[in-house]
């Protein structure tokens, strides 16, 4: 990923002309790990391209996950995965750093909506956006523009840990995907914490405490 763009590449495609007067739904994935960016995607669905099994990314299998995924990208009106980096994290706190995730990707749309549907209970930031924002409980399971959203920012964010694996071996990120795990917090212990680590985080703090003691003379 690289750390200068903040937005995933979408089709360049336009929008279709009543894409306007469609919702757009938005959700995150990527709040609860230790490591890794938070990732958060907007999708405004087409209405004559209806995509059967939508539904909160948490309740789908990563294969299903994927095969949605592409027919979202295929299908939908426009689409947009942004994130915010481990360290916007830490500078910004969690919270606020998923809700620029949330703003960068509805910036990303190639049509801004006039309403935005957002999981949870708080929505981003609406200082020059021309939208109705509506935050909605739940909604990656009642909503399909917002269970697209999630399906969208869970694919790319599991991409994405699959990736960082790579670039830092040792860590399982291409496993627990950089939550919490038994596995995770043994080898952020041992092998201390990596560039991706949200260093705001309390075991991550905890490690790199221990990392200092360990030091001392």
């Amino acid at each position: 990923m690289n750390p200068d763009r903040h937005l995933a590449p979408a089709p360049g495609k336009p929008a279709p002309a009543l894409a306007r007067e469609w919702p757009a739904g938005v959700d995150e994935a990527g709040r609860g790990p230790l490591a890794g960016p938070v990732v958060a995607a907007a999708v405004v669905l087409d209405p004559a391209r209806p995509i059967p099994g939508l539904d909160d990314s948490k309740r789908l299998s990563a294969a299903r996950r994927i095969e949605l995924a592409t027919q979202i990208r295929s299908h939908a009106a426009a689409w947009a995965v942004a994130w915010a980096e481990p360290g916007e994290i830490d500078r910004l706190n969690i919270l606020q750093a998923t809700m620029l995730a949330m703003r960068r990707a509805i910036l990303g749309l190639t049509c801004l909506p006039a309403r935005v549907l957002v999981d949870g209970n708080r929505c981003p930031q609406a200082d020059g956006l021309d939208c109705e924002f509506i935050a909605i409980v739940g909604g990656d399971a009642l909503e399909p523009a917002i269970s697209a959203a999630s399906i969208l920012a869970k694919v790319h964010r599991d991409e994405c840990m699959v990736e960082l694996d790579g670039r830092y071996p040792g860590y399982g990120f291409a496993i627990h995907k950089g939550y919490p795990t038994a596995a995770h917090r043994e080898a952020l212990l041992s092998l201390g914490p990596c560039e991706i680590h949200r260093r705001s985080f309390a075991p991550v703090r905890a490690a790199m405490r221990s990392a200092t003691l360990s030091l001392a003379p």
